[in-house]
Parts: C-alpha cells; sequence; structure tokens
C-alpha cells in the first residue's frame, strides 16, 4: 500500500480525525499529509520540526536518559514511544515507529472523539504508514 492511501485510511478510520501526517525526526521532512479540511500551510510547514522536538529534543533525550540509568537499562532505543496533546478543540496522538523509530505518524482528531479508540486506530494506522514505506 502506498503511503497516500496509508495516512487516507488512517483519517478515514481514527475516530474524528481531521488530519493524519508522518514525519521522518531524523531528517526533518514531512513525509506525507492528509486532511479533511484546509489547514494553514504555516502550521503543516512546521509538524515535522515540531514533531522532532517533542520526541528529541534535548530535554526530552536528556529525561529518557535518566529513565534509563534509573532503570538500569543500556537499551539504545529511545523511552516515549508515544505522546498525546490535548488542545481546546483537538487531540493529537503522535506514535514513534516499531521498526524504524526516527519515523513518526502523526494523527489529529477533534477533542469529542473517544481518547482510547483514537489511539488503538492510531496505533494500527502508524504500523501501515510505517510499513507503507
Amino acid at each position: 500500500m502506498s503511503l497516500d492511501k496509508a495516512l487516507q485510511d488512517a483519517v478515514k478510520n481514527v475516530p474524528e480525525a481531521v488530519a493524519a501526517g508522518l514525519v521522518d525526526v531524523d531528517s526533518g521532512m514531512l513525509l506525507g499529509v492528509k486532511t479533511v479540511d484546509s489547514h494553514p500551510s504555516e502550521v503543516i510547514d512546521v509538524l515535522a520540526a515540531a514533531t522532532a522536538d517533542l520526541f528529541q529534543g534535548s530535554n526530552v533525550v536528556t529525561i529518557e536518559n535518566l529513565f534509563k540509568k534509573m532503570r538500569g537499562t543500556k537499551e539504545t532505543q529511545h523511552y516515549f514511544r508515544e505522546i498525546i496533546v490535548n488542545s481546546e478543540n483537538l487531540v493529537h496522538v503522535f506514535c514513534r515507529g516499531g521498526e524504524n523509530e526516527s519515523i513518526v505518524f502523526c494523527v489529529i482528531c477533534r477533542a469529542s472523539t473517544n481518547l482510547g479508540m483514537a489511539l488503538t486506530k492510531a496505533r494500527a494506522a502508524a504500523k501501515a504508514c510505517e510499513s507503507s514505506l
């Protein structure tokens, strides 16, 4: 399946989704995006950079390393797998790739979504998007 189709399916299958995208946080590139409405290009333009900051900002990496140290783990994997951001009108779900940790799937839903169902469907969509690469 193509990334375009996987993102389109994500918007269709994640409850109350209004947009979905895939970001390579190492390169800072937005690999693809699908929206149901027109969104300001300024927001879409900074999505990749904001996602990289969320997962790989210096303070986040420091926290990850402290948790690893406290738990006595020497894993090279990132500690944070998913991040959920709630705003006034929207829920933003970010899921790090399972096979490729530099890939992050993003889906934005209306705030009225069922968070548990949105997270479950986002996880499935993240796998589909990652495997489309």
